[in-house]
């Protein structure tokens, strides 16, 4: 699972295959750490990690026979850093069951700073008590400003703050992968 540089200031951190092989492991991980398939609900939060759920659901119902519970939680209005992060569309959070006494999993593609995830763990509250909340990403790329640390994480990537991880999936993007994206310094977008 060697980075390759793939031009346009974008280097291939994990193939479609790879990608595909760490969500079938991070299903697996899930699986092993709820008593129940039944008692397991999936959280996006957006922008890619409603997609990035899906994905995951999908090879959940594979492993286990059962689909799962998945829904999208959006924390923007628990978040402490709008101004420095600006304001996206807000998506609606969409339960597909109450969260009361189960073991919910917050799925997003990065974690970066810990700030959305301690919007979201705020924003779930004000929608029941779980018996247990988990984090899933795709990418840690450090850079943590809260203490908050991924339960289940396909892939460590050092980055510098200037850089930024993309997620692409085949049905959004038309392509599969994680990539790694740099700024040129000289000619910043």
């Amino acid at each position: 699972m060697a980075d390759r540089d793939v031009g346009d200031d974008r280097i291939e951190i994990l193939s479609a295959d790879d990608l595909r092989k760490t969500v079938t492991r991070l299903a697996s991980q899930v699986l092993e750490s709820v008593p129940t398939v039944e008692s397991l609900v999936l959280l996006g939060i957006p922008t890619r990690g409603v997609q990035l759920a899906g994905v995951i659901a999908s090879s959940l119902k594979d492993q286990s026979g059962h689909a799962v519970a998945t829904g999208t939680l959006d924390p923007t209005f628990h978040r402490d850093d709008l101004g420095r992060v600006g304001v996206r569309m807000v998506q609606a959070t969409d339960l597909p069951v109450s969260v009361e006494g189960r073991d919910v999993v917050l799925v997003d593609d990065v974690v970066f700073t810990g700030r959305t995830v301690r919007a979201a763990l705020e924003a779930i509250q004000a929608w029941g008590r779980p018996r247990r909340v988990s984090l899933l990403v795709m990418v840690d790329r450090g850079h943590r400003e809260l203490p908050i640390q991924p339960d289940f994480c396909g892939r460590v990537v050092p980055t510098r703050r200037s850089e930024s991880i993309e997620l692409r999936l085949l049905a959004l993007d038309g392509e599969e992968g994680v990539f790694l994206r740099r700024v040129n310094e000289n000619n910043p977008e």
